[in-house]
């Protein structure tokens, strides 16, 4: 045999380790950025649909506003979307709530902790066309 075939054999790579790193990486990434934050908002949603009650104002996926009269039950509201206009729909299609009620027993706080309404300029309204601070 000449020198010339005579050669050592070829170098290993860098192995199955290193192979498949930048494959885990870059799912590692997706579940950070991707998966991880849908599975945050599917939570809340969820959350959200299960605090769903009377007098809350809710948006449908169809993008139907209406207030909900009534709970059927876990996968049925009924809403009102105009002035005796009633609709049952699934709670999965309501996407989100605008406004929700007080829950019961509790009363609206009054503004300013029972003082007298201010005007635009923050002073109060007083008799005689005078402001006070």
């Amino acid at each position: 045999i000449s020198p010339a075939f005579a050669q050592t054999g070829a170098a290993e790579g860098p192995g199955l380790l290193g192979a498949f790193l930048p494959i885990i990486l870059i799912f590692v990434v997706f579940y950070f950025l991707l998966i991880r934050p849908q599975q945050k908002k599917v939570k809340q949603h969820r959350e959200m649909l299960a605090a769903i009650r009377r007098g809350d104002r809710v948006v449908t996926g169809g993008g139907i506003i209406g207030t909900v009269t009534k709970v059927v039950d876990d996968n049925e509201v009924q809403m009102e979307i105009a002035e005796g206009v009633r609709v049952r729909v699934q709670r999965g299609l309501i996407s989100s709530v605008l406004a929700k009620t007080q829950p019961a027993g509790s009363e609206p706080k009054e503004p300013g902790g029972g003082e007298q309404p201010r005007g635009p300029s923050g002073f109060r309204k007083i008799r005689g066309g005078k402001s006070e601070q």
